[in-house]
């Protein structure tokens, strides 16, 4: 895996910090065994309150996938909700509240894709691609569904036979794609616009 060969440098090292000068904030990159263990430190809170993940999110006024991936390291916990959370499950340190709140590394285990509701969820996606693709072309035009922009939950109902059934809510904006204008290209340079040479200076 490249990112562990790339810390595999620095086995002691669980996490880097470093500063955006656009931002002015801090992010940080956590080793793939850094990460690891955060969030095992995060789950092992979250079992000792007692609280299931819609009840945190209830809390938090959160979607409750969105409040999993918090728990995950797989998305960034703003400051205002951050202050709940730690209301809400003290048994999470504060040393670890300031990593949730650092742009995190999302990524996910290889391996993941062996669990059966997650290859069963793959196979679905995979199955009514198409259809998907037609539907959304049909009613939106030619784009994509941002995963950026994107609202998740999971909800269950019963069915018609008083089965249990899971509702997976996928709501994301609609992103078109565009047609390539060559005057409205910003990274295009200006033709006026020249680099000047600084002159050398002549030896005496």
């Amino acid at each position: 895996m490249l990112t562990r060969r790339l810390w595999s440098k620095s086995p002691s090292l669980s996490a880097r910090w470093f500063r955006s000068p656009q931002h002015g904030r801090a992010f940080s990159a956590l080793t793939p065994d850094g990460k690891e263990a955060l969030v095992s430190r995060l789950l092992t809170a979250k079992e000792s309150s007692g609280l299931s993940f819609d009840e945190i999110a209830a809390k938090l006024g959160l979607t409750n996938l969105n409040a999993a991936q918090l728990f995950f390291n797989q998305a960034q916990l703003k400051d205002a909700t951050a202050e709940k959370l730690a209301a809400l499950i003290p048994g999470i340190a504060k040393e670890d509240l300031k990593l949730m709140k650092m742009a995190p590394f999302r990524s996910f285990d290889p391996a993941i894709v062996q669990e059966p509701t997650v290859y069963r969820l793959n196979e679905a996606v995979f199955h009514y691609g198409q259809a998907v693709k037609a539907i959304v072309n049909e009613r939106c035009g030619d784009g994509i569904m941002s995963a950026i922009d994107l609202y998740s939950r999971i909800d269950t109902v019963t069915g018609v036979h008083g089965e249990q059934r899971v509702v997976i809510t996928l709501s994301g904006k609609f992103l078109p794609y565009i047609e390539q204008h060559a005057d409205q290209d910003m990274s295009v340079l200006p033709k006026t616009v020249k680099v000047q040479s600084t002159p050398s200076k002549k030896k005496k």
